[in-house]
């Protein structure tokens, strides 16, 4: 008798114990999910977020420079987490697939690194995190949450129900294509991120697009017109660089970049 209900007693901690392991892997996955259904009320829908990054991507190359590729978009809230995840192309595999996660840390990092007074894009910030760089470093100090990258069923990536959606990425990428939201009122609302051509189309693509959902009223930037545009200064002698420069990718994007606080100029928009 006396063995017997050590037995039980022994499955009783065991079967404890495993449940608990279930219950931690659940978490692990599902801890960082945002349960306020209000989170991403200030931000544009998933399917505002479409229809303006496929209004302006995938163009010729004589319009946006680089290749002319199909896109992917994320957008995240003030803190960190994803309120949607769009692409451009007839279904997931029209763009890269390594971009849905790129697009994700755009938009995280542009969030992450931008103030209610000052705005930094992902482009601003590759000359500084390369070795040598005041930021050098930066780039690993948010990792992205592999739980939410890689969760779920791939056939939702890119839906309304993407498994990134309604959780923090993290993550830090620090060239061009991601940009901090700004609402009609200048108020800093969460960042975009835009991905799936060269570097230099992402920004112009993202630059864009924010316009397009009237969420670019920056305060203030280190580019040009007081702005957060990508400074191409990097063919200057180190003494005449801004320090947030960016490298060129083609003359067409270089030319277009530049004209970008003119063409679509940031600031409250009716």
């Amino acid at each position: 008798m006396t063995r017997r209900m050590i037995l039980v007693g022994h499955l009783a901690i065991v079967t404890g114990a495993l449940a608990a392991g279930i219950l931690l892997a659940d978490d692990k996955g599902k801890g960082n999910q945002d349960n306020d259904a209000n989170a991403c009320s200030a931000l544009p829908s998933f399917s505002d977020l479409k229809a303006a990054l496929k209004s302006v991507a995938p163009q010729p190359k004589s319009v946006n420079g680089g290749l002319g590729f199909n896109m992917w978009g994320t957008i995240v809230n003030r803190d960190g987490i994803v309120c949607a995840v769009v692409f451009t192309g007839a279904d997931r595999q029209s763009q890269w697939p390594g971009s849905r996660v790129i697009s994700a840390q755009k938009a995280n990092t542009a969030n992450a690194f931008s103030l209610p007074g000052f705005a930094l894009s992902t482009a601003n910030l590759y000359t500084a995190v390369q070795p040598g760089g005041t930021l050098f470093g930066l780039q690993e100090s948010n990792p992205v949450s592999t739980d939410a990258a890689y969760d779920g069923n791939a056939a939702n990536y890119g839906q309304p129900n993407d498994p990134m959606v309604g959780r923090k990425i993290g993550g830090i990428n620090v060239f061009g294509g991601g940009l901090a939201l700004y609402n009609k009122t200048g108020t800093l609302v969460g960042g975009l991120g835009v991905s799936g051509d060269t570097s230099c189309t992402d920004h112009i693509v993202a630059w864009k697009t924010r316009h397009a959902l009237n969420f670019d009223d920056v305060p203030a930037g280190v580019g040009a017109s007081n702005t957060d545009n990508m400074i191409n200064d990097l063919n200057l002698p180190p003494a005449m660089q801004s320090g947030f420069g960016h490298p060129t990718c083609d003359s067409t994007a270089t030319t277009v970049t530049a004209g970008l606080p003119t063409n679509f100029p940031v600031g409250p928009n009716p």
